[in-house]
């Protein structure tokens, strides 16, 4: 698996139809491995004895989503799961106290970690799956995405070269764990501007459907394609 994919120019296959979904208990079974089973973002460090970590990250979506919203969304491409990205407020985050550059802003959500399968890789995943968090995150009132990216590229962190492609920016300094931020403004245009470049990247599977042509184009974000 490769993590977030670098952004670049999105490269189209031939009618390819891509759509995101909100993250939910029965699409958990979508995101690749180890990610579908790891319990590293939801718990602060060590687990219950005994505890499997899969039912520890099943048990935070549930509750998460009751108690927030879905805490994530994952991306298919015509049907097939390609690609995750997960994002929470702080209070929802365990992990996020044991970073040296913790806490977070209080008007940002974190961005945890996100995932593009190998065979999607160079397509734009990523970068969409960032915009449609940021996206997410201006409706619910915050300002600001953040996240404790990773200098080493290793890990369920999101890389910090892949964020500073997105226009996340370094916020709090650190050899090994800096916290970066993209701050969203709250203004129209950027949620505009973002909003176009979501609809030019799902736009093959409507005009697919109506029997267009489909034509190349666009990009999201997370690293993922490691992430």
């Amino acid at each position: 698996m490769s993590g977030p994919e670098a952004p670049g120019p999105t490269r189209r296959r031939g009618g390819r139809g891509r759509e995101v979904r909100p993250l939910t208990l029965d699409r958990l079974a979508d995101l690749p491995e180890p990610c579908a089973t790891c319990g590293f973002w939801e718990t602060s460090g060590a687990r219950i004895a005994g505890t499997p970590a899969v039912e520890t990250k099943r048990a935070w979506l549930g509750a998460t989503a009751l108690d927030w919203g879905a805490p994530g969304r994952v991306c298919y491409v015509d049907g097939q799961p390609a690609g995750y990205l997960t994002f929470a407020p702080a209070g929802f985050v365990p992990r996020g106290l044991a970073f040296p550059t913790s806490p977070v802003a209080s008007d940002a959500l974190v961005l945890l970690t996100a995932r593009v399968r190998p065979e999607y890789a160079g397509q734009g995943l990523g970068r969409m799956l960032v915009q449609t968090a940021a996206k997410d995150a201006l409706r619910r009132g915050h300002r600001a995405l953040e996240a404790f990216a990773t200098t080493s590229g290793t890990g369920c962190l999101l890389p910090a070269d892949f964020l500073a492609a997105v226009g996340f920016a370094t916020v709090r300094d650190h050899p090994a764990y800096p916290r970066m931020r993209l701050d969203l403004g709250g203004t129209r245009s950027w949620l505009t501007e973002m909003e176009t470049a979501v609809e030019r990247l799902l736009a093959p599977v409507r005009d697919f459907g109506r029997g267009r042509p489909v034509g190349s184009a666009p990009r999201e974000v997370s690293q993922p394609d490691r992430p």
